[in-house]
């Protein structure tokens, strides 16, 4: 893929993100606020799936062994 081809693509999705949101009637404060903003968001929603998905699955995945009679682990360490 050529240089001309990939820009104008890039072009392209920029000019659908500026019509599926709407944002092509504000004007350019607006729009760097809004890009801001919808930015913040998506990063913080990303950070916490990276930080509470991992979480959420190791405990569902211990219940579930539980209940079809899983050994449970033991916190306490054996000691001889």
């Amino acid at each position: 893929m050529d240089v001309k081809r990939f820009k104008e693509y890039i072009s392209w999705l920029y000019y659908q993100y500026l019509l599926v949101t709407c944002s092509y009637v504000l004007e350019p404060w607006e729009q760097s606020i809004f890009n801001t903003v919808l930015l913040t968001v998506v990063a913080m929603v990303v950070y916490t799936a990276y930080v509470f998905i991992p979480i959420h699955i190791r405990l569902a995945l211990e219940f579930f062994s539980s209940l079809c009679g899983g050994q449970h682990e033991s916190t306490v360490a054996i000691m001889s």
